[in-house]
């Protein structure tokens, strides 16, 4: 499986993230800035929808940088932010508010931010908290120019088949029983819920028959094109052809693990927990063997 990893974490104070409003205001002042104000996303707007923006002078020539007066600016105060000299703007996602001796280190690269995840190509999105009421994670594709945030984690390369096995009921019984927990919200994270899934071996004819479910399940979500992620995995609105389509996927997923059919979310994670003390085996120590001291011949 391709690795994840977690989204662009700016450490701005919010200076650099605006609203659509924000943005259109910025831009009509400043035209030039137009191609560093990208589309910022994180889980809530992955999940519930709505537009936010981040400014990104990231590799942009210093030259340039100093043409927009209003870019330089927005550098200026998160410079002094991270100095801990301004308040935040606004709440950033998941930063210390105090100031910190990384903050300061920061302070002196202000153009750049702390995790900087910029993909060139679409890739697959994992909110990092999602919430209880969903019977499956959203899990959904994003395309450049959008940065991620470090809400959400990151895959690249990812394939359908590989999306199948992510999106199936197995996979969400082992986030439910595994992963931890933020209140009663779900909380993925890699080193938890996604290194040590025991995922199953595949050949071309499983690849082939995954791809074809996992397809069928983007079909059925997008035949709801004003809804949301949120909407459609609510666990009383899903629409019927979306919780089909899963559905589907679902016992072909399990029938990689085992013939009979799994009663429950339980026996599938039992079953799991089998194959992962399999796999954790050979990393075990060895046991020391004790040395005997052999007689002499009399």
């Amino acid at each position: 499986m391709p690795p994840i990893r977690v989204g662009s974490k700016p450490v701005d104070g919010g200076y650099f993230i605006m609203d659509s409003v924000e943005r259109a205001t910025f831009v009509s002042s400043e035209p030039a800035s137009a191609p560093l104000i990208r589309p910022y996303v994180g889980s809530d707007e992955l999940i519930n929808g709505g537009d936010r923006w981040i400014i990104c002078p990231h590799g942009v020539a210093p030259n340039k940088l100093r043409a927009m007066s209003k870019v330089r600016e927005a550098v200026e105060r998160v410079r002094l932010y991270r100095l801990g000299r301004l308040p935040p703007r606004k709440d950033p996602d998941g930063e210390n508010k105090k100031t910190s001796a990384l903050s300061v280190k920061l302070a002196k690269t202000p153009t750049e931010y702390h995790v900087t995840v910029l993909p060139n190509r679409p890739f697959m999105v994992i909110p990092e908290v999602s919430s209880e009421r969903r019977p499956y994670l959203p899990i959904a594709w994003l395309d450049p120019p959008t940065i991620p945030s470090n809400k959400l984690l990151v895959a690249l390369d990812v394939e359908l088949h590989q999306f199948a096995l992510i999106t199936s009921r197995m996979h969400m019984a082992w986030t439910t029983y595994v992963g931890g927990r933020l209140k009663s919200d779900y909380q993925y994270s890699p080193g938890i819920n996604y290194n040590p899934f025991p995922w199953p071996a595949l050949d071309d004819a499983a690849k082939t028959q995954l791809s074809g479910l996992a397809q069928a399940v983007l079909d059925a979500r997008s035949a709801h094109p004003g809804a949301t992620l949120a909407d459609l995995y609510d666990v009383n609105l899903m629409p019927g052809n979306v919780r089909r389509a899963h559905e589907g996927l679902d016992r072909a997923v399990d029938r990689l693990y085992r013939a009979a059919a799994f009663s429950g979310d339980r026996e599938r994670v039992e079953h799991l927990f089998g194959l992962y003390e399999r796999m954790a085996a050979p990393l075990a120590p060895m046991p020391l063997r004790r040395r005997t001291r052999s007689r002499a011949a009399s």
